[in-house]
């Protein structure tokens, strides 16, 4: 019926008149550009991170303290960044360089969840935040108590 009417394409191009063509539209790579972007916009994360602690260190926490309390600031203001949609846009700028530190990972945890904000922050977003976040937790919980149960018996 309808094979009646097709007939077989013709294209006049050779292979190798289509590997040029092919070369010519792809986009040049920018290899060094996302490197520099990565390696500014990771740096300038860490360096906050560094304010945190030094901030509580001089309020007379140990330093120690201050840094679990800063990776804790670092999470929530991932989160929140993400949760306004400002993360997402450091993310194409910077690449690798705002997914390494642990901002990266409150992004990743945060991303998906947001899609449900329709149905509402509670049973939308919260629901969905600890069904993406909660096989993340479960393996790291598991894997600090194995570690701290091999430390254990090496020590």
């Amino acid at each position: 019926m309808a094979s009646q009417t097709l007939r077989k394409p013709t294209i006049a191009v050779t292979p190798e008149q289509y590997k040029t063509l092919a070369q010519q539209i792809t986009p040049k790579p920018t290899v060094v550009k996302n490197i520099v972007r990565a390696f500014i916009v990771g740096g300038i994360i860490c360096v906050i991170g560094q304010v945190v602690i030094n901030l509580f260190v001089m309020g007379g926490l140990t330093r120690l303290e201050a840094s679990s309390i800063a990776t804790a600031i670092m999470i929530f203001l991932g989160a929140l960044l993400t949760g306004l949609g400002i993360y997402d846009e450091i993310g194409k700028f910077a690449g690798a360089g705002s997914i390494v530190p642990v901002t990266g990972f409150s992004n990743s945890i945060v991303a998906p969840a947001m899609e449900f904000k329709r149905e509402g922050y509670v049973l939308g977003v919260g629901a969905k935040l600890f069904t993406v976040a909660g096989p993340v937790l479960v393996y790291g919980i598991a894997t600090s108590i194995l570690v701290g149960i091999i430390y254990f018996f090496l020590h």
